[in-house]
C-alpha cells in the first residue's frame, strides 16, 4: 500500500492537541448535520477511530431496513394515493398508454408531491437513525446531479434518492453503473433521446466532466464513442430498459482502447483512468473537510480509492479519522449550507422540523432547496451561499426557529438542570417549563448555551452582550429566547 500524505495520517490526541469537545462536535457537523450535547458525549467516550466506525455503521443497498425508508407521507394530497410504493403498484401490468394516463393524472399533484418528498428528506437528516448516511446523501445529490426542475416525477426523485443513500458509501464502480441506469438521471440528461441514429452526448460528457474524471481528462472524440455506447439506455415507467434496436452495437474506439463496448465497458474504462481515483477523493474531501485540497493529498486520496478497488468506507475512514481532519484550516471553517442551517439548528435545539411549505420557501430564498439543484454541476456551496440578499434570510430565518415552533429543549448541565424549555413562538407568549439555575449562574447558563449552539469558544465581548442579554435572570423565558436569538445571529454561528 502506497504510503499516506501526512494529513491523511490518523489523528492520534495528545495533551497539547486532544479530542475534545469542539472536535467531537466538528465531526458529527461534518459526519452528519451537528450533534446534541449527549451526542458529543458519546463521541467523546468512544474516541475519534471508535466514533468515525459507529458513524459508517449504516446499511448499504439490499439491506432490510424499511423502517424509515419506506415512503413520505403523501396522504394529504388530493387525488393520488398515499405512497409512492402505492404508486408503482397501480403501474403494474399496465399498457404504455395507461401507465401514460396514471402519469398524467398525478402531474398536478406532483408539486406537492415534491414538497412532501423534500420534507420527508429534512426529517431524515434531522432525525434519521443514520447522520452520515443522510450527509453522504446530500453530497452524493449535489455531485450526480438530478433536478425536479427538469425531471418532473416526483416518484422518480424519490427513487433516485433511495438510491444515492443505498450506495452512499459502497462501490463507487457499482454505484456509477446503477446511477447511469436511473430514470430520473435518464431523462436528467436526455439519455433517453440517445439512439443508435442520433446519438445524444450530454450523459457521455457529464459523466465524464462531472461525475468521474473532471475536466481535461477526455477528448471531444472519447465523449461522442462513449455516447454510442450508451445509446439504447433508457427506462419504462420507473423501471430501466435496454433497447436493442437503439444500441449502436459497432466497435467503438474510447481512450485509446477499442472494441463493442456498452455503458458499463466504458465506466470500467474510466475508472482505470489515474486521474479518477484523486477526482473523486478531491470531492469528498472539499465537501466534508476543508476546499481546495492539496493536490498532492489529492494523489493520495486516489490512491487510497484504487487500492480498495473503489470501496467508499476505507476512504471515509480515513478522511474521518485524518489529522487534516482535524487541522485549524478545517475545523470551524465551513459556511452551513442551507440544508445545514436549518437541520442543525433543529437538532441543536431539540425541535420538530416546521412544516413544508415555510421550510421549503426559506430553502428556497437561501439558495438550497432539496432535490432541486440549479443545474447540473450541482450547489456551488462556500462562499455561495452569502450575498446581500441570502445573508438576511438566513439571520432572518434562525431567529425564526430560535423564537416558535414546538418545544425546544433546555441546554444540557447547568442552566436549565435538563429540562424543557416549551412553547417558543415567534411573536407569541412563551410557555416556560424548566427548573430554575442555581444562583449566580448566569454565567454558565450563557457557556452552555454557546457550547451547544456555536460549539466552540467566542469572543469575551460577545460573550458579555449574552450574558446582559440575561439581565441577571436566567429563569426568565423571554430573556432566554433573547438571548438564543442572539446566538443564532452571530457571525459564528453561521460556520461549522
Amino acid at each position: 500500500m502506497a504510503k499516506l500524505h501526512a494529513l491523511l495520517q490518523p489523528f492520534v490526541p495528545t495533551t497539547d492537541n486532544p479530542f475534545d469537545v469542539a472536535k467531537a462536535a466538528h465531526l458529527l457537523n461534518r459526519a452528519g448535520f451537528g450533534g446534541t450535547p449527549e451526542e458529543i458525549e458519546q463521541v467523546l467516550s468512544l474516541g475519534p477511530n471508535r466514533a468515525v466506525d459507529w458513524l459508517l455503521d449504516f446499511p448499504d443497498a439490499g439491506a432490510e431496513e424499511q423502517s424509515l425508508t419506506d415512503v413520505p407521507d403523501l396522504s394529504s394530497i388530493e387525488g393520488i394515493p398515499s405512497s409512492f410504493r402505492e404508486i408503482r403498484q397501480m403501474y403494474m401490468g399496465k399498457s404504455a398508454e395507461e401507465r401514460k394516463q396514471i402519469q398524467q393524472k398525478f402531474m398536478a399533484a406532483n408539486r406537492d408531491a415534491l414538497i412532501q418528498t423534500i420534507h420527508w428528506w429534512m426529517n431524515r437528516m434531522a432525525y434519521g437513525p443514520h447522520p452520515l448516511q443522510e450527509k453522504l446523501t446530500l453530497f452524493w445529490h449535489g455531485h450526480f446531479t438530478t433536478s425536479a426542475k427538469d425531471e418532473r416525477a416526483a416518484a422518480l426523485m424519490w427513487d433516485q434518492n433511495e438510491l444515492l443513500r443505498q450506495h452512499a458509501a459502497g462501490n463507487f464502480r457499482e454505484f456509477v453503473r446503477q446511477i447511469s441506469r436511473d430514470p430520473a438521471m435518464l431523462d436528467y440528461l436526455n439519455n433517453t433521446q440517445n439512439k443508435k441514429a442520433h446519438p445524444n452526448e450530454n450523459y457521455a460528457r457529464e459523466l465524464m466532466e462531472l461525475f468521474t474524471l473532471g475536466i481535461g481528462n477526455y477528448t471531444e472524440q472519447d465523449i461522442r464513442e462513449s455516447a454510442r455506447a450508451f445509446t439504447g439506455w433508457t427506462h419504462d415507467g420507473d423501471k430501466f430498459r435496454f433497447d436493442n434496436y437503439d444500441h449502436d452495437a459497432n466497435p467503438k474506439t474510447f481512450m485509446g482502447r477499442r472494441g463493442n463496448y456498452d455503458g458499463d465497458d466504458i465506466i470500467d474504462i474510466i475508472l482505470l483512468n489515474p486521474a479518477c481515483g484523486p477526482y473523486i477523493g478531491s470531492r469528498l474531501w472539499t465537501f466534508f473537510t476543508y476546499e481546495d485540497p492539496e493536490p498532492a493529498l489529492c494523489t493520495s486520496l486516489g490512491l487510497l480509492l484504487r487500492e480498495n478497488r473503489y470501496e467508499l468506507r476505507p476512504l471515509l475512514r480515513a478522511m474521518f479519522s485524518s489529522y487534516g481532519f482535524y487541522t485549524p484550516r478545517a475545523v470551524g471553517t465551513q459556511i452551513k449550507s442551507p440544508i445545514q442551517l436549518i437541520v442543525g439548528m433543529v437538532r441543536q435545539l431539540g425541535m420538530k422540523m416546521p412544516k413544508p411549505q415555510p421550510v421549503f420557501g426559506a430553502l428556497q430564498q437561501m439558495g438550497q432547496v432539496p432535490l432541486m439543484p440549479p443545474n447540473v454541476k450541482g450547489w456551488p456551496g462556500g462562499r455561495a451561499w452569502i450575498n446581500t440578499s441570502t445573508l438576511l434570510v438566513r439571520y432572518n430565518t434562525c431567529v425564526m426557529l430560535a423564537g416558535g415552533g414546538g418545544e425546544i429543549a433546555a441546554a444540557n448541565g447547568r442552566g436549565f438542570g435538563g429540562k424543557t424549555l416549551k412553547g417558543f413562538k415567534a411573536g407569541g407568549s412563551v410557555d416556560a417549563e424548566y427548573n430554575a439555575p442555581a444562583a449566580n449562574s448566569v454565567e454558565a447558563a450563557v457557556d452552555d448555551w454557546i457550547a451547544r449552539l456555536i460549539q466552540r469558544p467566542i469572543t469575551a465581548e460577545k460573550r458579555q452582550v449574552l450574558i446582559d442579554a440575561l439581565g441577571g435572570k436566567p429563569d426568565n423565558a423571554d430573556r432566554v429566547k433573547k438571548m438564543i436569538q442572539l446566538i443564532v445571529s452571530m457571525p459564528e454561528f453561521q460556520l461549522c
